[in-house]
């Protein structure tokens, strides 16, 4: 227990250290420092993962996988979207939303909903995303709160944003809506084409739709078009189907949690 405690402890001292300071976007906002745009600042690719905040096959790809983006620059040449919505679905009798683990889900998917919308910097919201999933993995979600002191963000504005409630309605239809749909989470989407199994490649689809004479040195290492060869020797992913539901409820009604955070 003390080992995960110091574990825990050092990779929020490295989020830190890594994922809160200004984004390369802002850090370029001075046109004097833009000597060619057309190769400087190339259109980005889109990357957008949708999931589900207690899937243990997303926390492990969020936490172990999809971090790595920060620590090279491959964040410099993609827009990163977050839909935490994944097999949750709407009780058409009551129009409830059910999420497929549990009511904590629907809490915690609300949470980083909020997050993302209140925070339009990539490495805040991604902080606080990456630090509830690594408590997921530990079977330590009720502890989410902590993250809010842990990283020094501010969670009154992301409470009273997830206090309105609207957001996971906006993720749902999105998600619902998606073409071809979403089948597992997490559905990892590369501007228009969806990786399906194949999401933990997403380093590969990323390096191959960027358009740019200027090579990211996170694709420098890949062999060219390398996709669909690599597809059939290394085995499928882990994922969760719709389902598979596990109640991982605890921390109590939602209006409990409204009272106890207003």
């Amino acid at each position: 227990m003390a080992s995960g405690k110091l574990v825990f402890s050092f990779i929020i001292t490295l989020l830190l250290i890594f994922l809160l300071p200004p984004s390369h976007a802002a850090s370029h906002s001075d046109p004097g420092d833009i000597k060619d745009s057309s190769s400087i600042n190339p259109q980005k690719v889109n990357l957008s993962v949708y999931y589900e905040a207690l899937c243990p096959s997303c926390a492990n790809f969020i936490v172990q996988s999809l971090a790595r983006v920060f620590n090279d620059d491959l964040i410099n040449i993609i827009n990163l979207r977050m839909v935490p919505w994944g097999n949750a679905h709407f009780n058409k009798t009551d129009s409830i939303i059910i999420c497929q683990n549990g009511l904590d889900e629907c809490v915690l998917n609300t949470i980083q909903a909020s997050a993302i919308n209140v925070w339009h910097d990539v490495n805040k919201y991604y902080a606080l995303i990456y630090c509830i999933e690594f408590l997921a993995i530990e079977g330590r979600h009720s502890n989410w709160q902590s993250c809010f002191s842990s990283l020094g963000l501010p969670e009154k504005p992301i409470l009273d944003c997830y206090n309105n409630g609207t957001l996971q309605a906006l993720n749902g239809y999105e998600t619902a809506h998606l073409s071809p749909p979403q089948t597992v989470v997490p559905w990892v989407v590369v501007d228009s084409k969806q990786l399906g199994n194949d999401y933990e490649k997403f380093t590969i689809y990323i390096c191959n739709a960027y358009k740019s004479n200027v090579i990211p040195n996170a694709c420098k290492s890949l062999p060219p078009n390398n996709v669909s060869s690599s597809k059939e020797e290394d085995p499928i992913h882990p994922v969760c189907y719709r389902g598979e539901a596990k109640n991982l409820t605890s921390l109590g009604p939602i209006k409990r949690i409204l009272v106890h955070f207003g």
